[in-house]
């Protein structure tokens, strides 16, 4: 319902208080006293109260979105947009552009997410192990192998700590741990720590992404063994790793050196098979992963997550491998993948398409109780949304995917309006003039979703109670 609605309802509800009908004549029963008599007539629209009350409810929603896709910023050449909407049941509330192909921006990782919980499952967890030939008496071994899982958690205890979006805590596998278990179990001298990526290939960045993103914190290099999100240093500016595997092996040789062991070089390699783990650590669920993508936008997160999926499921731990599975996937799970374009799994490439319908009906699929909801950032408290809409309705009520290339905004997901009800959503807009005009969109959008449903109570445009009749003369 578009806003061409809201005039008919308002017009229909201003006439409640003067509608006139025919009222048929009522005749009482001779002898029965009658002491009242109805004051709104039979057929009057007030006796239709609560569709009443639906309709300028959903027609002032219309309005509403259709205020802040025409608002004054993005007038002149208006932006490409897709806004749709649905209510509790899945009954669409609004629709505009459902099946425009535009730049998702972030929105794509939750495409991402859908075909890891989807594959994988919620609970999965990365082994990284510690493989050696064998461990002498004294304790000597030669050659100890750090062998990536892809794990993309795998972190040291000073990044986890300060690798959270502002306040939210970032899951780790920690590396100290597993420095600990090789200590436990005997290791008291290694020749050489090596670290092998070898379950992905070595591309560290989508070709065709953007060149600055090689130099810029806004992801990390890419390896099976990454550790601390790709960087050498985070603060107080991020350093890319020019060797991820080498960086994870040396990190990993400080640590054991900390604990008494003796450690000779370091570098990389690929693992002779057949070596048992002399030690090993697992990561948090799988979940925690995808959480942290969504919650903080994590593009190296999404980009290994889509490796692992080509890893597992297609043709090798590559990009492309991974994201022919994510669109295989959302086409099984019954998803519109036809103007699907999925260049990456974390939205960076500009290259990539989608459509609002997809997005919403991955939302529909996995609905608002479960890990994809879960991850999601919530306005004014936690992720990207930390900061976005405190003192506002929407704060706590707006649990939703953001996204912001140049020129692009996104915002799919949940809201809770205020009757209690859960509101779908998904918002993508292209061609914005600057950064500020998304941001007012965004907003505008989730003021109207937590006004809903806004309409007159029912009581007030039902039914009047009857009019008292005078008394009978004597």
């Amino acid at each position: 319902m578009h806003a061409r609605s809201l005039t008919a309802a308002l017009a229909l509800l201003s006439a409640l208080s003067g509608a006139v009908a025919v009222v048929p004549t009522l005749r009482t029963p001779e002898g029965v006293a009658r002491d009242s008599e109805p004051t709104t007539p039979v057929f009057s629209a007030r006796r239709a109260a609560p569709a009443l009350a639906v309709t300028v409810a959903e027609a002032r929603l219309s309005a509403g979105l259709e205020d802040a896709l025409g608002q004054p910023v993005l007038t002149g050449a208006r932006p490409r947009s897709c806004l749709v909407v649905s209510g509790p049941g899945g009954d669409l509330l609004y629709s505009e552009g459902t099946d425009s192909a535009l730049i998702p921006a972030s929105a794509m990782k939750l495409l991402t997410a859908s075909a890891v919980l989807s594959r994988i499952g919620a609970d999965e967890v990365y082994v990284t192990p510690a493989r050696a030939a064998a461990v002498s008496s004294d304790g000597t071994v030669g050659d100890l192998w750090l062998v990536g899982s892809g794990d993309p958690l795998l972190a040291t205890a000073d990044f986890a700590a300060i690798a959270g979006w502002l306040e939210t805590p970032r899951p780790a596998t920690s590396l100290e741990a597993l420095a600990d278990r090789v200590f436990n179990a005997g290791v008291r001298r290694v020749a050489r720590v090596l670290g092998d990526e070898s379950r992905y290939d070595s591309q560290r960045y989508v070709a065709t992404w953007e060149p600055h993103y090689a130099t810029n914190p806004e992801v990390g290099p890419q390896s099976a063994l990454n550790l601390n999100g790709g960087f050498v240093q985070w603060r107080p500016r991020a350093v890319p790793a020019p060797a991820p595997a080498a960086h994870a092996a040396a990190v990993l040789a400080d640590l054991l050196r900390a604990r008494g062991i003796t450690v000779g070089a370091t570098g990389e390699g690929r693992a002779p098979a057949g070596l048992p783990a002399v030690a090993q650590i697992e990561s948090p669920p799988i979940s925690e992963a995808v959480a942290v993508m969504l919650r903080d936008s994590d593009n190296l997160v999404a980009e290994l997550l889509v490796k692992e999926l080509g890893a597992r499921f297609g043709g090798g731990g590559t990009t492309a491998a991974g994201t022919e599975v994510v669109r295989r996937t959302a086409a099984d799970l019954g998803l519109r993948v036809d103007s699907l374009r999925n260049a990456d799994g974390s939205g960076l490439d500009r290259g990539n398409r989608m459509t609002c319908g997809l997005l919403m009906d991955l939302l529909a699929l996995h609905g608002p109780c479960g890990p994809l909801a879960d991850g999601l950032p919530v306005a004014g408290s936690t992720g990207t949304l930390t900061r976005r809409f405190v003192g506002t309705a929407a704060a706590g009520r707006v649990r939703a995917k953001t996204g912001s290339l140049r020129g692009v905004v996104a915002l799919s997901g949940y809201a809770t309006g205020t009757g209690g009800q859960t509101i779908t959503f998904s918002l993508v807009a292209n061609n914005l003039p600057f950064d500020g005009a998304g941001t007012a969109l965004q907003g505008q959008v989730a003021d109207v979703l937590t006004a809903f449903p806004d309409a007159p109570p029912v009581e007030s445009i039902g039914p009047q109670p009857p009019r008292a009749l005078a008394p009978a003369s004597p």
